[in-house]
């Protein structure tokens, strides 16, 4: 059946496909992590009703959307040992002891507390409580720290020697971690996980808002997603503008890509190109809308700087620039309407009327899942970008792969895909099931002794005071 195919693209679609799954529930899960103990941390101070009722709320989609990046995490790695094989011996020295401080010092420390987040708050206390949470927000910060440095050293590799054998081995650990792409690869990623989930909760309070404006928690959400995204969201386009200029200096050809940029531009200023069909046979642009010199002075901080274009390297150092190109508009782009998103719910605060703007809500609405294409985006301008390589500039990708025949890489992919529509669609679904449920002051948290009432008539809950845990039945 797959006779002819190469299974090196076949190993890259499995593994571009695996990890797209995997990458949406961490970006999701690392701020809704936070989101809920910060509202943890408002219930007890406050001891205000709607914020326990919004932690309860989301608290249930946060157990299911961890559980999935788990397992979609655990996938991943044993494609290294099956496909990329060869990879996996080269920099096992360096990236297997990295990979075992994120599962020792982040992973344990997230399902440590897990337990206690999720069922310990009648069991252990507010205050118990309320460290668990901190710890599991901070476990998944934790596990972003090392993932990313992972990633960032296969960037921009530092602090190793390579032996006889061919394997990178390690020499200054503090180089390897804290590689020279590292620092704004995490601040890239927390920032893009934290606005993402500022738009899910801000499109779920907005959804609520529209069919009730009086629902306490929707409000709640609303206006804490819109803060969120006014001050985070101009600050994410600085981190990017830093990010992309440590790109520059070193992975210039990746620069070269994002922009369209074939020839260098030796008589004057580098044009930003808004638009264009990139031409990679021919080495040109096509049908480029582009402003003239903008591109050297965001890369330069000159008019008239000089960026090197991509004819300056070897053709078979080339990202295919189609995918990088369009991917990282389409990631800007987001960035700069999430950003609008923001000042419109400033003016709408400034004029009173922050919860009665209809046309806020509904582009709030359909904002809400802009963060998750955002960061597909942007991993896929990263990925792509780095290619031909898997370590830049030092380990080529078609030298990385098993010696492993098309027809096995195939036959897996297709199961992946398979398991993978089924399993995580219906993980989805039973998450976008649980967001169109308005919350209310009834909100209960997750119980593990509770019975399924599959029968009969359920009583509806008692009063409770404000202070109250949770609500009975």
């Amino acid at each position: 059946m797959f006779e002819g195919f190469d299974p090196v693209l076949l190993a890259r679609i499995q593994f571009g496909f695996t990890i797209s799954f995997h990458i949406i529930f961490p970006a999701f899960t690392i701020g809704l992590a936070s989101y809920l103990a910060v509202l943890n941390g408002l219930w007890l101070a406050t001891g205000r009703r709607v914020y326990l009722t919004t932690f309860q709320y989301w608290l249930k989609i946060f157990a299911v959307s961890f559980a999935m990046g788990v397992v979609s995490g655990i996938v991943m790695s044993y494609q290294f040992g099956t496909n990329w094989s060869v990879y996996a011996d080269k920099t096992g020295p360096i990236l297997g002891p990295m990979m075992a401080y994120e599962v020792l010092s982040a992973f344990f420390l997230e399902a440590g507390f897990l337990g206690v987040m999720l069922f310990g708050l009648n069991r252990v206390g507010k205050g118990l409580h309320f460290f668990a949470t901190l710890m599991v927000a901070v476990g998944t910060l934790g596990s972003a720290f090392w993932i990313l440095s992972v990633n960032s050293w296969m960037q921009t590799p530092a602090g190793y020697a390579i032996a006889a054998n061919g394997q990178f081995i390690p020499e200054d650990w503090w180089a390897i971690v804290f590689n020279p792409s590292f620092p704004y690869r995490l601040v890239h990623m927390v920032l893009a996980a934290y606005l993402t989930t500022a738009f899910v909760v801000g499109a779920v309070g907005a959804f609520h808002l529209l069919r009730d404006r009086g629902n306490a928690s929707a409000r709640l959400m609303f206006s804490m997603a819109l803060w969120m995204a006014t001050v985070i969201a101009p600050i994410q386009i600085f981190a990017g503008d830093a990010h992309g200029l440590n790109t520059l200096e070193h992975q210039p050809a990746k620069v070269a890509a994002m922009e369209g940029h074939f020839e260098t531009n030796r008589d004057g200023g580098m044009p930003l190109t808004l638009f264009g069909i990139p031409d990679m046979e021919a080495g040109t642009m096509r049908s480029a809308i582009a402003i003239p010199r903008i591109g050297s002075l965001i890369l330069t901080h000159s008019l008239d700087g000089e960026v090197k274009g991509l004819n300056e390297f070897p053709r078979e150092d080339w990202p295919n620039v189609w995918i990088v190109f369009f991917t990282f508009r389409i990631m800007v782009a987001i960035g700069f309407a999430m950003l609008g998103i923001g000042v419109w719910s400033l003016w709408r605060r400034y004029k009173g009327s922050i919860y009665d703007a209809p046309w806020l809500q509904r582009a709030m609405v359909a904002m809400g899942p802009m963060g998750f294409v955002a960061v597909l985006c942007g991993w896929i301008t990263t990925e792509v970008g780095r290619q031909p390589f898997t370590v830049y500039g030092l380990l080529r990708t078609s030298e990385s792969h098993s010696p492993i025949a098309a027809s096995a890489v195939g036959t897996s992919l297709i199961a992946f895909i398979v398991v993978y529509f089924v399993v995580f669609g219906a993980g989805t679904y039973y998450i976008l099931r649980h967001m169109r449920h308005a919350p209310n002051v009834f909100e209960e948290g997750l119980n593990p002794r509770e019975p399924i009432r599959t029968a009969g008539i359920t009583p509806g809950p008692h009063m409770a005071p404000d202070d109250a845990p949770t609500q009975t039945i």
